[in-house]
């Protein structure tokens, strides 16, 4: 059946960058095909809120920057279910728009939490044993991986998320012959709590829908078919691919 090619039914998920926006969205999304998911995040209040509403989600507060919460995070759902078999990468700060005001320290915070957590959260997903092939990580990475947005943007954030991409293929080079397949998200302009105050300043929205080609922002639920497709079998032949949602933002 095609409905079941989206299925993640018997599958577990984590989402860490869970306690609101889009990571709290494809929590829900993940949770809605079938999967038990572990909601990560930092915000523990959140979390609670956000799992009160489907059994299916389980908290994990959890500080994707630090490397024992990351040990924890997996340690939590192998315990919990016994397999790991979809990481979406999620998490991410987005640090300084102009770069003469973002220090050294600051650029490698970003780089941080939005390149060395996923990247250390995908190898503990390597690493574990898994009841057959299948397994997938989702990296969600930006617009801004591909294209610069001055004077929007950021140069840890831009550099952190390009270098996701870089390490998208890498791992999916390396991890290909063992089942695991690794691809990138890399939304445009949607709002979320990084993105409010963009949104908040009229300016800087007409901006944003002069350059789209759909003359709009996105909304969440248009990240929804992507994640599923990356996430599932739908995609099972695909893996080293960024994926681009964006409106037609990088083809003009």
């Amino acid at each position: 059946m095609i409905g079941d090619l989206f299925s993640l039914r018997g599958r577990t998920a984590v989402v860490t960058g869970a306690s609101s926006g889009l990571g709290a969205r494809f929590a829900t999304v993940l949770a809605a095909a079938g999967a038990t998911v572990f909601a990560a995040a930092r915000r523990a209040d959140r979390l609670e809120k956000l799992a009160s509403g489907d059994s299916r989600i389980h908290p994990v507060p959890c500080d994707v920057s630090r490397e024992e919460d990351r040990a924890r995070l997996v340690e939590t759902v192998l315990a919990t279910t016994g397999r790991f078999d979809v990481l979406v990468n999620n998490a991410g700060v987005a640090g300084a728009p102009r770069a003469a005001d973002e220090s050294p320290g600051d650029f490698a915070g970003v780089l941080a939490v939005n390149l060395v957590a996923p990247f250390h959260l995908a190898r503990l997903m390597a690493e574990t044993e898994h009841p057959g092939t299948g397994r997938s990580v989702v990296n969600v990475a930006s617009i801004l991986a591909l294209v610069s947005a001055a004077p929007l943007g950021g140069a840890g954030y831009a550099a952190s998320k390009a270098g996701l991409v870089g390490l998208t293929r890498e791992l999916a080079g390396q991890w290909g012959g063992a089942g695991v397949r690794v691809n990138a998200l890399a939304p445009g302009w949607f709002r979320s709590e990084m993105t409010e105050g963009l949104f908040e300043d009229a300016g800087s929205g007409r901006w944003i829908e002069r350059n789209t080609m759909l003359r709009r922002a996105g909304e969440e639920r248009e990240l929804d078919g992507a994640l599923l497709f990356l996430a599932s079998d739908a995609s099972s032949y695909c893996t080293g691919q960024v994926l681009v949602v964006d409106g037609g933002w990088t083809a003009r």
